[in-house]
């Protein structure tokens, strides 16, 4: 089946030892959002090697419904899995040529967890902000320096290459994905019905979403908090996050007061200069190179951001072992969450 007016095409890459988790959540989402009338609708299909069965992480044996080989056509999405099998289907050359074939096919290409390693094999990461689990981004980091690698959101959009953090964030680029296509009512009730809470690893920053409608509160600031994580570089003044709530600019700043303490443009500054200060860590970019994917004007811009948070230049974080501490308004240091 091909992508057309009348469907959206994703289809779905499993090895041996992916995870099914990496597989049902997107699948499930995307078929929630059917129901609700996604026009239009998406079409999901489970693609391997020569259509052999794979047996997932778990055990559970999962047939699939296309031939990598013979996927022709234009796709909507390319989404790679991830899992314990995701070492050994990244040295797959076989199967890296047909990621990186269909990748030519795809609107967009995306990767849960793991599978970041399978789209950094077959080089389609190169020169792009991506993450992946948090247990796992060192390694990744360390095997391609082409890449930056930043674990502390959840999902990273790149150009038109999504990377999502570990098992269940799945869900969460594919409500994004959802809300891209057809608008955030949707992506909501999608949410709704599948009665999700929303989060970064426990040992990230976190962030949860209650999800209702309309947002109101706690939950608009939630909402906007996830959107800036996931889209640094992108338009985040107050004026643009009041125009994505629903909201005045007025009201914006209001809502940030009573429910995070902070302005709408104090917020999406610590939330750009913590993935920065992931980002010198763990990968070998240039400060300015960091300042431009965590959407700085400058280095100079981002040196001054991180004496304002940390209290100490970019240089001392890169070889820090440990996130360092927040300096407080009252000149006490707190931990990074």
């Amino acid at each position: 089946m091909e992508s057309t007016e009348k469907t959206r095409r994703m289809l779905v890459v499993a090895y041996d030892g992916a995870q099914i988790l990496d597989i049902a959540c997107p699948s499930g989402a995307l078929d929630i959002a059917n129901r609700y009338g996604a026009d239009p609708p998406y079409s999901i299909e489970l693609g391997t090697l020569g259509r052999r069965a794979v047996r997932s992480s778990t055990g559970i044996v999962l047939g699939a419904g296309r031939r990598l080989e013979g996927v022709t056509g234009r796709l909507d999405t390319l989404m790679v899995v991830g899992g314990a099998g995701s070492e050994e289907a990244a040295a797959d050359a076989r199967l890296l040529a047909q990621v990186v074939r269909l990748a030519e096919r795809s609107r967009r290409v995306a990767s849960v967890c793991t599978g970041a390693s399978v789209l950094a094999a077959a080089g389609l990461l190169d020169g792009r902000r991506a993450t992946t689990h948090w247990g796992y981004g060192e390694g990744l980091a360390a095997r391609h320096p082409e890449v930056a690698v930043d674990v502390a959101p959840l999902y990273i959009r790149d150009g038109n290459v999504y990377t999502s953090a570990g098992v269940t964030s799945a869900l969460d680029l594919t409500l994004s994905l959802i809300e891209e296509d057809h608008g955030a009512s949707l992506a909501r009730a999608v949410a709704r019905e599948l009665v999700t809470h929303l989060h970064r690893p426990a040992d990230q920053a976190q962030i949860s979403v209650y999800l209702s409608a309309p947002p109101s509160g706690g939950r608009a600031v939630g909402d906007l908090m996830a959107y800036v994580a996931g889209h640094l570089t992108a338009d985040l003044s107050p004026g643009a996050l009041a125009a994505r709530a629903g909201v005045s600019t007025r009201h914006l700043s209001r809502l940030f007061a009573a429910h995070a303490g902070t302005t709408p443009a104090r917020a999406v500054r610590a939330a750009r200069t913590e993935a920065a200060a992931h980002l010198v860590r763990t990968s070998r970019l240039s400060l300015a190179a960091v300042a431009r994917r965590c959407g700085f004007r400058s280095a100079q811009t981002l040196r001054q951001a991180f004496v304002d948070r940390y209290g100490t230049s970019g240089d001392t974080i890169r070889r820090m072992p440990d996130m360092p501490a927040v300096r407080t308004a009252s000149g006490r240091e707190t931990p990074e969450a």
